[in-house]
């Protein structure tokens, strides 16, 4: 079953999906033996888990090699392999066979990959679930997603939120200028300035770009304080500080027509890499890893602790036993 968007439709066809050149390579993963898939915990196989190159995907494969350690399994970490098509290709190749992922973005990719359409607005997490187990090639699936997702959203300062009744996306059409602060690829995504004025109405003479390429960090932030933005696109998981490491006040717009996709963290593996016993052990860790405790982990990380991912991996992980 694909999605059946309220605003728009998903179409791929099925051959295009099969012919994704995204395939694993499990029978040439040098770590797997004859009984790949199907060793037990303690077993001879190393789960190799890849990280993307920024620090929460470095966290959430940390908490998983905790978790896989404490459940007897022999688990390598392969920190900061860089971007998805980077991290994709290793899992192809069978250097590594676990990969932290997104939900709505891993699902975007692949389809788009596919020479599918973009998701519309208005699906659930189950419903982008359900199109990702779909659009994965062969070789490839996806465990259950956490409760937690790392998505992106329009935060404003709680001063103008007040003054200009600033609670939903369709809100940001109170004002006079909706200068966002975002990176600078925010321009061409389907939730950026044309989903905005497609699904919310915001006119698009209002909107204009502020190019910032640091996530959704300080200077994003700054622009919002400094006044010279209105709205900051700044990640849910990320925590909210300036430049001084204070945290700062921000409201986040809501979004009921779901123009954002879910970003729900997921595990994305080699199917015959990873048996079925170190599943259930990351979905089982899964289940506390929600988005508040995310921006704690990463608070931990960039705040003024400055913890390294592997000691708030364990602490977490600890802390759920």
């Amino acid at each position: 079953m694909r999605i059946r968007p309220r605003h728009a439709t998903v179409t791929v066809a099925a051959g295009v999906l099969f012919g994704l050149t995204l395939t694993a390579c499990s029978s040439e993963d040098p770590l797997a033996g004859d009984d790949a898939g199907t060793t037990a915990a303690g077993g001879d196989d190393t789960i190799v888990i890849g990280t993307a190159n920024f620090p929460e995907s470095e966290i959430i494969g940390q908490v998983w090699a905790a978790a896989l350690e404490d459940a007897g399994f022999d688990v390598e970490v392969n920190s900061g392999i860089g971007s998805r098509e980077v991290y994709l290709r290793a899992l192809e190749e069978g250097s590594v066979d676990l990969v932290p992922e997104y939900l709505g973005n891993l699902t975007q990719f692949l389809l788009t990959d596919a020479g599918g359409q973009e998701i519309g607005t208005g699906a659930d997490a189950e419903e982008v679930y359900e199109t990702l187990q779909q659009a994965l090639p062969e070789g490839l699936a996806a465990g259950e997603y956490a409760e937690g997702e790392s998505k992106d959203s329009y935060r404003v300062t709680r001063e103008l939120a007040e003054e200009h009744q600033l609670e939903t996306l369709g809100d940001l059409n109170n004002l006079e200028q909706v200068r966002i602060a975002g990176n600078p690829e925010l321009a061409e995504r389907p939730y950026g300035p044309q989903g905005l004025t497609e699904v919310y109405g915001v006119g698009a003479d209002k909107i204009t770009l502020v190019p910032i390429s640091d996530g959704g960090g300080p200077l994003t932030i700054a622009a919002l304080t400094e006044g010279t933005a209105e709205v900051g696109n700044i990640y849910t998981t990320s925590p909210l500080l300036d430049a001084d490491g204070n945290e700062v006040d921000l409201v986040t717009l809501e979004d009921p027509e779901q123009l954002i996709l879910p970003q729900n963290v997921l595990p994305l593996m080699q199917a015959d890499a990873v048996p079925p016993e170190a599943r259930d052990v990351i979905n089982g860790v899964n289940d506390s890893l929600t988005t508040d405790a995310l921006v704690e982990m990463n608070l931990r990380n960039i705040g003024e602790e400055k913890a390294e991912p592997t000691v708030i991996a364990r602490d977490f992980v600890d802390e759920q036993q």
